[in-house]
């Protein structure tokens, strides 16, 4: 008697067993993702239906950046049956709980490796602008000054007289100078260009020179308006070596590359660079 009663205790204890284990979520079609997705939340103790909510979105949008994955608005199970994928199917909710928390992790590794990557070459390329632009900053425009004179004619002739001392270790062929001439009561100035000198016999390190250029009277340089008390300033664009080739010709970085650089400096603050 006492074994017959012990079968259906036994049968009843196997059947609780199976039908207490986790429902899993069906993405063979929109209903039964809908359906199955409200049951696997509702199977959650409270406390973990919003983790779960989160994690769903995070699957359901596995192409964003961990950044905006870690706040995911909630998705209204429509929407996640919509966006269902493969990787949902037959998981539990402690299971894509799971999944999104490795989906953010693996995803902050590769965004991570990618900002070392970024760090490393932007950086690298301040570097070598830096360098480059010390490297023009040896060669000296120690006085300039920009005026009319007057042609054997009596026609008004400009002139640029420079003074400058080669303080790198190359021998220059050519300097390329950006003048500008301006007034304080202009907003505009009278003069902003580009010109360049071919120096006949180079200049050698250590060497200071003086010149006397006659730019073309007839373009910008030959303004006759220009008062006589505009202020001259001059800056060096770019030098030549003894074969004509351009030295030291690294560009800065753009706003928009110095302004990543800086972001990434903050999200990622002591950072190592990949070594090359």
């Amino acid at each position: 008697m006492r074994s017959l009663l012990r079968l259906p205790a036994l049968t009843l204890s196997l059947c609780v067993l199976a039908g207490c284990s986790d429902p899993k979520i069906d993405t063979s079609s929109m209903p039964a993702a809908v359906v199955s997705i409200e049951n696997v939340r509702e199977a959650l103790p409270a406390y973990k239906r919003d983790e779960f909510d989160k994690a769903l979105a995070i699957m359901a949008m596995p192409s964003f950046s961990s950044v905006a994955l870690l706040s995911p608005k909630r998705m209204n199970g429509a929407e996640i049956a919509e966006a269902a994928n493969a990787q949902m199917h037959g998981l539990t909710g402690d299971q894509i709980i799971h999944r999104a928390d490795e989906i953010l992790r693996e995803r902050r590794a590769r965004e991570r490796e990618q900002a070392v990557r970024t760090l490393t070459r932007l950086s690298e390329k301040q570097a070598r602008a830096e360098q480059d632009a010390a490297q023009l900053a040896r060669f000296r425009i120690d006085s300039a000054r920009y005026y009319m004179s007057q042609s054997p004619y009596g026609t008004p002739e400009p002139v640029i007289d420079l003074e400058v001392t080669n303080g790198t270790d190359e021998a220059i062929s050519e300097v390329r100078l950006q003048g500008v001439v301006k007034s304080d009561d202009r907003a505009t100035p009278w003069i902003n260009e580009t010109f360049y000198y071919v120096i006949s016999g180079g200049l050698e390190p250590g060497e200071t020179a003086k010149w006397s250029l006659a730019p073309n009277r007839f373009g910008v340089w030959g303004n006759t308006q220009i008062p006589g008390d505009a202020t001259f300033v001059v800056t060096l664009a770019g030098l030549k070596d003894a074969e004509g080739e351009p030295l030291w010709t690294s560009p800065a970085l753009s706003k928009n590359e110095a302004a990543k650089l800086a972001r990434l400096h903050e999200e990622y603050p002591g950072i190592s660079l990949i070594e090359e």
